[in-house]
């Protein structure tokens, strides 16, 4: 007796499905499948068992961001650029998972854990800011998931050992920033430099890499102060930087907090050079910084300045092609370089997911490990920022070409050509 609804409901007549089934039974393998074929759920399991690439691929993509707290305005861009990351990659679908870390770093570790062992994600794009990118290191090396990250410190992929073979990253090094505004202050004039950052691994790192290139062009360090990116006042770290006269002030420091050095140093008349960071390049810190910032400098991406760039520079026609679609989604004037860093993370996934499916499923460590080895073989990739090539000891591949020396002036971003 047949039940409504039962897959042997779709089945001829009982005589002749009788004499049908008795047929199909002759044969032992088809024999075992005639008899899922009256448990959908099992027969599911099954199929999906014997072909996962057919039943169940989907790549996944976690996303470590630092959508509240300090570092928002940066995670933020990076967040509204996620929506506008391809759904689907060789056929396959792509879901992104967004997690919050809050600007903390053992937020940071524990949003990576759950990508990882709850999620199963096949790589994951994040953090937003050196500390909590380096706190995610000795997780996704132990889940052997490879890691795109948004943040500047070279620490996060150099050198690349046992843990940092499943790491990369999308922004600038700090290295490439800080000889930029050690040449650029050297055509200036510029003899002795102060240094104001922030009291963590970004501050630490930038500091390090601002003394080796002053170094090198001959000029002096004459102070090196730090704060927290909660301070609400810098003015005991300025007052020691003023009184050793320097010629520039370099402020190593992302988002909004980097707004305080600078408003400080001119609330105390200071007449110098002043420097930024590249993790300033987003319209909140030109919003939060006004007029106090105007005709202050820093190395960029050149995502800040595309359409002021010459016209063949390598990253203009995809920095504006992204700044249009960014634009469409968040209104004119609204792009910055830390969603660029996201969309170019996108893009080196585009690239080698294609490469990964070759040699196996989603879902997998198999895949996983295909999939970090083929964004390590990226050359020749284009993005926004400028030319990747990468190697095995190389997890970013950018250039010289990949920065931009920019001036503020009334608010705005301007391209200042060498």
């Amino acid at each position: 007796m047949r039940r409504a609804g039962s897959f042997e409901a779709g089945w001829p007549g009982n005589a002749d499905g009788r004499a049908w089934r008795e047929r199909l039974q002759q044969f032992g393998p088809i024999r075992r499948f005639a008899r899922l074929v009256r448990r959908p759920a099992l027969l599911v399991a099954t199929l999906a068992g014997l072909s996962p690439a057919v039943a169940l691929a989907q790549v996944k993509i976690g996303l470590v961001l630092s959508l509240t707290g300090p570092a928002a305005s940066l995670g933020i861009p990076a967040r509204d650029t996620a929506t506008l990351l391809p759904k689907q990659i060789a056929g396959q679908s792509v879901d992104y998972i967004v997690l919050d870390d809050a600007s903390d770093t053992t937020q940071a570790v524990q949003d990576t854990k759950k990508l990882i062992s709850e999620n199963h994600v096949d790589a994951i794009i994040g953090s937003s800011i050196t500390p909590n990118s380096l706190a995610m290191i000795d997780v996704v090396a132990d889940g052997t998931t490879p890691m795109i990250s948004l943040a500047s410190s070279a620490k996060i992929i150099e050198p690349v050992d046992a843990k940092r073979h499943w790491v990369f990253k999308t922004p600038q090094t700090d290295a490439m920033m800080a000889s930029a505004i050690a040449e650029h202050a050297s055509t200036h004039g510029v003899k002795t430099v102060a240094f104001i950052g922030q009291a963590d691994a970004l501050g630490e790192t930038f500091y390090a890499e601002v003394a080796k290139f002053a170094q090198l062009h001959h000029m002096e360090m004459v102070a090196s102060e730090r704060f927290n990116r909660t301070d609400p006042s810098v003015t005991g770290q300025v007052l020691k930087i003023l009184a050793t006269h320097p010629d520039a002030v370099v402020v190593g420091a992302a988002g909004t907090p980097a707004a305080l050095p600078p408003k400080t140093l001119r609330e105390r008349g200071y007449k110098g050079l002043i420097y930024h960071n590249h993790g300033v390049g987003n319209n909140d810190f030109l919003r939060v910084c006004g007029a106090d910032c105007n005709g202050t400098f820093l190395p960029a991406s050149p995502v800040l300045v595309a359409a002021q760039l010459p016209a063949d520079h390598p990253a203009k026609r995809l920095a504006l092609d992204y700044i249009a679609r960014f634009e469409a989604l968040r209104g004119p004037g609204t792009v910055s370089a830390f969603g660029s860093y996201t969309w170019d993370a996108g893009m080196l996934l585009n690239h080698a997911v294609p490469i990964a499916l070759k040699a196996a499923s989603p879902g997998t460590p198999e895949f996983r490990r295909a999939l970090r080895d083929a964004l390590e073989a990226t050359r020749g990739l284009a993005d926004t920022n400028g030319v990747v090539n990468m190697s095995a000891a190389d997890h970013l591949g950018l250039d010289q070409r990949a920065r931009v020396m920019v001036e503020i002036k009334n608010g705005k971003w301007v391209y200042q050509p060498r």
